[in-house]
């Protein structure tokens, strides 16, 4: 048993200290709205463990980070089988649904690889090609991805401010 004396146990603790700020702001903007991101962000650093160590991965913040938007996205096709599947089974209380202030709602209404790209380039201000690596696409896709989610944005900003 490595005791937190070890060396590695350490690196590996100072290595997760400093880049889970970032991992937990993605994850807040990629998580569905019933996954708290600390959830998320935690998920991600045990299936990194089962590799090994952190400190062991090449690019351990870029792994986390394509680890992050693959569970939320995977969240997300579950939680959507169970909206669809829900009606038939039972009635649901949409009553206990989290409310957010109208300034985040626009938001949440792109989808999560497309707010999952604004919030990189935008907020962290990643090139495309570190999007792209993180998405799992080719850089001009990602540039695609981020202009068209813009401008949905922009619509959906524009439509709230009319009513």
């Amino acid at each position: 048993m490595r005791t937190t004396s070890d060396p590695t146990l350490r690196s590996d603790a100072d290595l997760v200290r400093s880049i889970y700020p970032d991992l937990h702001r993605l994850a807040a903007v990629v998580a569905p709205p019933e996954r708290d991101p600390r959830d998320l962000v935690q998920d991600a650093l045990e299936r990194a463990l089962r590799r090994g160590r952190i400190s062991d991965l090449d690019a351990p913040l870029a792994y986390l980070r394509r680890t992050i938007v693959n569970l939320a996205s995977n969240e997300r096709r579950a939680l959507g089988r169970f909206r669809r599947a829900a009606p038939r089974l039972a009635t649901v209380d949409t009553a206990t649904t989290a409310e957010y202030p109208s300034d985040v709602a626009e938001l949440l209404a792109l989808d999560p690889l497309d707010r999952t790209a604004l919030w990189l380039t935008d907020v962290e201000g990643h090139p495309a090609a570190t999007v792209a690596e993180i998405l799992g696409c080719r850089p001009d896709a990602a540039r695609a991805r981020v202009s068209r989610a813009r401008r949905k944005l922009r619509t959906l900003v524009e439509q709230e401010d009319e009513r």
